[in-house]
């Protein structure tokens, strides 16, 4: 392998095409490796983990571009349960219609697979049937894609009824076209059971039969998880609209999966939400309340983790609990500081925003982990961001000024009212309290003097008790 390959991608081309020594070659991407140095601790692990080797194509962008995707998706098969053996980059206008990488690399690939011993290749993209089954034929193991990754990950961390139905929805999406390989082994495995010898008819007639049987029963299952998704979320919409009636603000926490959301809305409101270093924590949204210093009260509400090429039967899944990022009053878009492409990791969150309809929402960018990020990197991302600031989570800096923001952006109330509450309905002075903002309040002998700004259904209630305006 040449080391001096050019850093930035393009530099050595000839109009449209890439330089031949680096088409031909199968980059080795250096630091993926998680095998561990204990090898009775290995030996243990192997019983339960899958052995991985990554594969990706190089279509765009700079090596630096093309590696931390692959850094990513070893993240992500690590968070799957897996030890990461090695990775390899392919450089290519476009991915091969047939094995993804091209026949002569996907030899290259088996001849890795045996040197490092792994059972299954992961590749960095999506790939259709016919990808595939043609890449397992030449690479003797199983083959997964990123999409499938993904889902295994959320199958893995879904704990409430309407996660558990939302991944089960996309996994099924996922599978339906990819029935026909599986069918064919299946239909190659149950051909000899035929009960008349021979081939033709008792050959292939149970493996057909058992690809439409399970394509019919995937379907019905389909259509039963959509409607318990739209059971929980005419739920979900009945609270919404609960909080919309009290005039409670609310504010969503959105951002890159591992970006530190969790850790923010606990250090925000003290709600104990899991916090773990992994990817997709968090997949059931935790609503909290919490107060502004000057004491309005509003709702955060912690959503799934985004990524880049999240796959759209995801999207779509889980749209019901992404809309509690497309109804809030402001976005808390958190990004995480110390990522080696934080700009990347906005651009992708952004693009699902616009998926769920949630790009109109006003949006702070809070650069999270500024602890451990480079100064330099920080600097740009808040002259990049006009709407930014840097906290860390983990030691609490900025997020006193971060708590300000959210007090300057959430919608205001209305109307101002000076109202004489008597102490026998001293429930309105509470709802004040809640849905309004108190500028100045005294205890008198005959009630409780209030002047506050509230919305028009709160202020006609204390119209019979307002003071006349001098």
């Amino acid at each position: 392998m040449d080391e001096d390959v050019a850093t930035d991608g393009f530099e050595y081309r000839d109009g449209e095409q890439f330089d031949r020594e680096d088409r031909a070659a199968l980059r080795r991407v250096a630091g993926l490796s998680t095998e561990l140095a204990d090898v009775t601790e290995v030996e243990y692990r192997q019983l339960r983990l899958e052995r991985v080797v990554l594969a990706g194509v190089w279509t765009s962008g700079t090596v630096r571009d093309a590696e931390n995707s692959l850094a990513e998706l070893a993240a992500l098969a690590e968070t799957a349960g897996a030890i990461v053996l090695d990775g390899v980059i392919q450089r290519r206008d476009k991915p091969d219609p047939a094995t993804y990488i091209g026949s002569g690399k996907a030899q290259e690939l088996r001849d890795l697979v045996l040197e490092t011993g792994a059972d299954t290749v992961v590749c960095d993209g999506e790939l259709s049937p016919g990808q595939l089954v043609q890449l397992e034929d030449v690479v003797k193991v199983k083959v997964v894609d990123r999409t499938a990754l993904i889902l295994d990950i959320f199958a893995q961390h879904a704990k409430s009824r309407e996660g558990k139905a939302q991944v089960a929805l996309a996994q099924m999406q996922y599978m339906l076209p990819r029935l026909r390989g599986w069918g064919q082994s299946l239909s190659r495995q149950m051909g000899g059971g035929g009960s008349s010898g021979g081939g033709g008819m008792a050959t292939r007639g149970p493996g057909e039969t058992k690809i439409e049987t399970d394509r019919r029963r995937i379907r019905q299952k389909m259509a039963k998880a959509r409607r318990e998704i739209a059971e929980m979320r005419t739920s979900r919409e009945v609270k919404r609209q609960e909080r919309r009636r009290n005039r409670v603000p609310s504010v969503a926490i959105a951002g890159y999966t591992n970006a530190g959301k969790s850790s923010l809305l606990n250090r925000l409101t003290g709600a104990g939400v899991l916090v773990e270093n992994a990817l997709f924590a968090t997949l059931d949204p935790t609503v909290r309340k919490a107060e502004t210093p000057s004491g309005r009260a509003y709702t955060l509400a912690d959503t799934v983790g985004f990524v880049r090429h999240l796959p759209h039967h995801l999207v779509e899944a889980f749209r019901s609990t992404m809309e509690e990022v497309a109804d809030a009053d402001l976005i808390l878009h958190v990004v995480d500081g110390a990522h080696p492409s934080p700009e990347e990791q906005i651009a992708a969150v952004r693009e699902v925003m616009r998926d769920v309809g949630a790009q109109d929402v006003p949006e702070i960018v809070v650069v999270n982990k500024a602890d451990a990020a480079d100064e330099l990197v920080l600097q740009r991302l808040l002259r990049a961001e006009s709407r930014a600031l840097a906290v860390s989570a983990r030691t609490g800096q900025g997020i006193q000024e971060l708590r300000e923001r959210i007090d300057a952006e959430l919608p205001r109330p209305a109307v101002e009212v000076e109202a004489l509450v008597p102490y026998t309905h001293g429930s309105l002075v509470s709802r004040v309290h809640t849905e309004g903002e108190v500028l100045a309040e005294e205890h008198r002998g005959d009630g409780t003097l209030v002047r506050a700004q509230v919305h028009q259904e709160l202020a006609a209630l204390l119209e019979p008790y307002a003071l006349a305006s001098s």
